[in-house]
């Protein structure tokens, strides 16, 4: 039996091959499911959840995409150094104040996680 984080990741898996050009007979074969289940999890990926694992699945899923975007986002970030990039003025206050706004947003993220997972964060 497939559980609902397993059919989460699966769901997302599918949504991100297919929206990368994939056939459903594309993605079934290299997932290991039938063109039905990629139908059907294509299908249902804007229909709600139904039961609460499944509700937490999706988001615990979401989470870890944001996540993981955040931090691509700030490897990007430090690999483009802004800092020591030549630019105008209005550029440099608006670059300094969005990623001031940005890690005080992720600050707070993180003191919230380590609120709710004092022993993750030790």
């Amino acid at each position: 039996m497939t559980s609902p984080t397993e059919v989460a990741e699966r769901r997302a898996t599918v949504r991100q091959l297919a929206q990368g050009g994939a056939s459903n007979r594309q993605i079934a074969a290299q997932l290991g499911v039938s063109k039905d289940t990629v139908r059907r999890d294509l299908s249902q990926e804007d229909a709600p959840a139904t039961t609460v694992a499944q509700r937490l699945a999706h988001r615990a899923a979401q989470a870890d995409t944001a996540v993981s975007q955040a931090c691509a986002a700030a490897r990007a970030v430090a690999e483009a150094r802004p800092a020591h990039t030549l630019a105008d003025d209005e550029t440099a206050r608006r670059w300094c104040a969005e990623l001031r706004a940005a890690a005080d947003q992720l600050a707070a993220q993180a003191d919230a996680f380590a609120d709710y997972y004092p022993c993750a964060t030790g």
